[in-house]
Order: structure tokens, then sequence, then C-alpha cells
């Protein structure tokens, strides 16, 4: 299979990006990856490695979107970034996935002018991978791509959610939540309380309304909100984990009976560390678009872009995007008996 790169996306774009490329091939065999962006500096890159350089090719994009850059101005713009030439690269079929560090609202808008929405779906969403107390994950969606959602949107988000969980985590009938602010039903904004019932309505294993600390407990495996909800949550998550990481730093070096205690520990410390490290999960990938793209974080490590691109691959290999669109058409299907 192969798959598109954004070689000048991220904070540590080219050096990381090419690095976490040629760790993928060195994992995945069934990987080919084409390297999207400057083509000198890219080639510079990979000379600094060895690797089977047969299975990477160099698509030259002229054009860089910056992070603090407008996605729609940008867009329009830069026609030959390389985001769009990622994503241009997917419509003509010349890749089958595409994994970028960069700009998440202009990937997300290459993706929507290249390829088009999934049939039936209103809005796509980015679901993020979050682990929980019961030693399992929790898929929490949308986290950045619609700041406003109409209650269908959030149906649909669910029914994404449990097709990723199902195709990829191997979770079979996830428990579906809502994020709302009390567990009745009652409790809720507008938003929610015009979702529940179409949620409570449809075949999906519907468990009801999820709290804050549901997200973390492993009652749910999937939680749906608008975007502006989640991607608050994902940054006070991402925030708070490297926060803890540094208060026990901090207090475990206060003292030398301290000290000896952290090091005694340090293997404990060390899982801990992995288990709430973004890069292990890679990436979050959009859901509800015609094709697979793979939104890493944009001081994405080697790691990130490695595991990124093997989310990619699993998204292919499951062929995830027909299993939504069946599930969508299923649900219509059910609507519209029940009118």
């Amino acid at each position: 299979m192969q798959i598109a790169v954004d070689a000048m996306g991220g904070d540590h774009a080219p050096e990381a990006i090419v690095a976490g490329v040629v760790e993928a091939i060195s994992e995945l065999n069934d990987v080919e990856i084409i390297l999207v962006g400057k083509e000198k500096i890219i080639q510079e890159e990979i000379k600094k490695h060895k690797c089977r350089h047969s299975l990477i090719s160099i698509e030259n994009a002229s054009e860089i979107i910056e992070m603090g850059e407008s996605p729609g101005i940008a867009l329009k713009t830069k026609k030959d970034s390389s985001i769009m030439v990622c994503a241009r690269l997917v419509k003509e079929k010349r890749a089958q996935a595409t994994v970028s560090a960069g700009n998440t609202g202009a990937v997300m808008g290459s993706m929507l002018m290249s390829v088009g929405r999934l049939k039936g779906i209103l809005r796509p969403a980015i679901v993020s991978i979050i682990p929980n107390f019961s030693g399992g994950v929790t898929l929490l969606l949308d986290v950045g791509a619609n700041v406003d959602c109409k209650p269908v949107s959030l149906l649909q988000f669910a029914l994404m959610g449990q097709v990723y969980s199902q195709y990829i985590l191997g979770i079979n009938n996830p428990r579906i939540g809502i994020l709302s602010i009390g567990e009745e039903e009652s409790k809720g904004n507008e938003l929610t309380a015009s979702a529940f019932p179409l949620l409570k309505a449809s075949s999906l294993n519907f468990c009801g309304n999820a709290e804050g600390r549901d997200i973390v407990n492993g009652k749910f495996d999937v939680v749906v909100c608008d975007g502006f909800v989640g991607n608050v949550v994902l940054k006070f998550g991402e925030s708070l984990a490297e926060g803890i990481l540094t208060f026990l730093k901090r207090e475990l070096s206060s003292t030398l009976i301290l000290k000896l205690g952290a090091w005694l520990s340090m293997p404990a410390f060390e899982r801990f560390k992995k288990l709430v490290d973004y890069s292990e999960y890679g990436g979050a990938p959009l859901l509800g678009v015609n094709g697979v793209s793979i939104i890493c974080h944009g001081s994405s490590s080697a790691k990130a872009i490695k595991n990124g691109i093997r989310v990619a691959a699993e998204f292919i290999r499951h062929d995830v995007n027909r299993h939504i669109e069946e599930m969508v058409i299923q649900a219509e299907g059910q609507k519209a008996e029940l009118s």
C-alpha cells in the first residue's frame, strides 16, 4: 500500500518525519511511502539514514502551509503545498492514505476539497484515542473538526466511532456515550438534549450520558461531543499528563530518600510515561472523508510519525470507510422505517 507523508508539516519537519518514515518501512512489510515536500531538502535528509530506499519515493511540493496560517486562505493561495499535494495523491489514487503533522484545519480542508465526504456523512470528525483506568482505551470524537454541531452529526460521530472501535480496536458492540454534565437524560445543553433521543433510538449500544470522568474510567468505549468541547478536553488531558510527570520528577528529587525510591520505581514510571504518551498512538484519524487521513500532533517525534503510518495502514487493511458507509446506510434505513 502507498501512503503519502507530509514531509514539511510539524514542528520538527523534515528531520522527525523522515526518521519516522525510515522506522515505519523497517517494521511494516507492506508499506511504501511517498514523501511530499521540497525535493532537495528531503533527499538530503534521507541520505542520513540507512534504509530500503526502494520503498521511499519523493513527490515535490514547492510550498508549505505554516501552523499559524488561516487554512481557508492557505488552501486557496498555496495550491502546491505539501498538504494539498498529499490530498491530491489520494484523489488521483496514487496513494491510499495521507499522514501529516501539519496545520490541522488545512489537512481537513484539503481532504474535503480533494476527495469529499463519504456518502451520507454530513461532517467529518477527528477521533482521539485516550487510555483509561481499566487498561483499555476510550475513543473521543470530535476533537476539533467541527466547533458547532447539529444533533444528527453527533449520531454520525457515534456510528463512525463504533466502526473504528470494532474494526481497529477489536471491541465488539462498543458502549457509546454522549458527553454531558450529568448522567441523567435531562442533563446537558440544547445539543446533547436533542441528540440523546437520536442515539437512544438507534441500533447502537447507547449507554446514555457520559460525564467528564467517564472518558478515563472505562465506563464507555466511545464518547461523542462537538469539536469545541472535544478539543478543550483533549488539550487539557495532554497538559495534565505532562504536568503530573513534571510534579513527580520535582517532588521525587527533593531528598535523597525520595531519589532512591524514584530509582527503584523507575520501571513503573516508564510504563506510566508510555501509557500517556500520545506518540504511542500515532495520530488522530479524520473519519468521514472519502479517503484515509491521519493527523499527527504538531510536535510529533519520529515515533509518532511511525505510529501514524501504522494507524493509516490498519485503517486501509480493515477497509474502515466501507464499513462506515454501510453503517450510515443501515441507520438511514432504520430511520425511514420508523418514520
